[in-house]
């Protein structure tokens, strides 16, 4: 009841931020890297909406909200299993665009581009929105109340029948065991392109004594890397306990808790809670490894403080500038009054 409306106090601006700095194209970030990272964000912004608001905060909170009803609450799990599978894939994708990007260098020109970019955003959202669409109809209502479904009870099929046990496995296998399997892949593949690629320039340039820091290319891959290693880490580390917890749960066939001191509920709540953390953490990531990001974030926090400061300077300004003439007016200021024929008076001030 706590952690929730931290994570959303916390991840919502956080992402917005991120939206807004990387969208104005300053971070030294080519626009095939921006379009994912501005598209990751997005997405983890909606998964702090869906799943940490609109299901876990109204849980706890507002407990008897129209979101309760059966096909409310079972249209909000779909979208929330949607945009989840949408934030951890594009992952995967980013993930690959820097493999392509370091290790391919003949499909580069053609692979990492923009238009690709936006072309794989799109595939990757439009599959799984219609991946998710089962879950609308695994769950049944807890009670009816005039005729009105309360609630989202997974149906006791669910758990046996083996078409519904086959989708479990599917939705298991596609987030996250796959991705942290391709993760660690495409990583490791990098990583050894990278340390061949290095000996191979220390040969050509003649030193086995040279630093990174004096190739420019090397120091570009430098900071790719750790761009990667520490999305992709951070990706592996929050959802681990997720991935352990369910493997526990199937193998044991433990569905159902036996109180909120039972060890597997526990382990429920904690996964959930630190692959939720991951949708907050990109940003300090960004923070941590790229200087241009910090600079403009910097320059973002700056600006209200810099435009409060100069209104109230120009409204000092103002106010002796008003003094000041208002002294000049009083010493100077004559009034002629003079009667016309016709019987207007008329004001002459100097």
């Amino acid at each position: 009841m706590i952690y929730y409306p931290i994570i959303a106090a916390v991840g919502i601006p956080a992402n917005v931020v991120t939206i807004v700095i990387l969208s104005r194209g300053k971070c030294g970030l080519s626009r095939c890297i921006t379009r994912y990272l501005v598209t990751m964000a997005a997405a983890d912004l909606l998964v702090i909406i869906t799943d940490v608001i609109l299901f876990r905060i109204n849980d706890y909170y507002f407990p008897t909200t129209f979101l309760y009803i059966t096909p409310v609450c079972s249209f909000l799990t779909a979208l929330m299993r949607a945009v989840t599978d949408i934030s951890v894939w594009l992952t995967i994708a980013f993930t690959f665009d820097r493999f392509v990007t370091i290790c391919c260098q003949k499909l580069r020109t053609k692979y990492c581009t923009e238009k690709t970019a936006s072309l794989v955003i799109g595939t990757v959202c439009l599959l799984f929105c219609i991946k998710n669409i089962p879950w609308f109809f695994t769950f049944e209502p807890y009670y009816t109340i005039d005729h009105v479904p309360w609630g989202c009870n997974a149906k006791p099929e669910y758990y046996t029948v083996t078409a519904w046990v086959a989708f479990d496995w599917i939705n298991r296998c596609f987030t996250p065991l796959l991705p942290i399997f391709l993760i660690l892949l495409l990583n490791a593949l990098t990583v050894r392109y990278i340390l061949a690629a290095s000996r191979v320039r220390r040969r050509l340039r003649g030193s086995k004594k040279d630093v990174n820091h004096n190739d420019p290319e090397m120091e570009n891959r430098r900071k790719s890397i750790i761009l990667l290693f520490a999305i992709s880490g951070n990706f592996i580390l929050l959802w681990m306990a997720y991935v352990i917890y369910f493997l526990l749960y199937r193998i044991t066939n433990h569905y159902y808790s036996t109180g909120f001191n039972d060890p597997m509920l526990i382990a429920d709540f904690t996964s959930y809670m630190l692959l939720l953390l991951s949708c907050c953490t990109n940003t300090c990531i960004y923070a941590v490894t790229q200087t241009k990001f910090r600079d403009e974030l910097k320059n973002g926090l700056k600006y209200p403080l810099r435009i409060l400061f100069n209104l109230v300077q120009e409204r000092k300004k103002f106010t002796l500038q008003g003094i000041k003439r208002g002294g000049i007016v009083d010493q100077r200021l004559e009034i002629n009054i003079t009667s016309r024929p016709d019987g207007v008076t008329r004001f002459i001030g100097t």
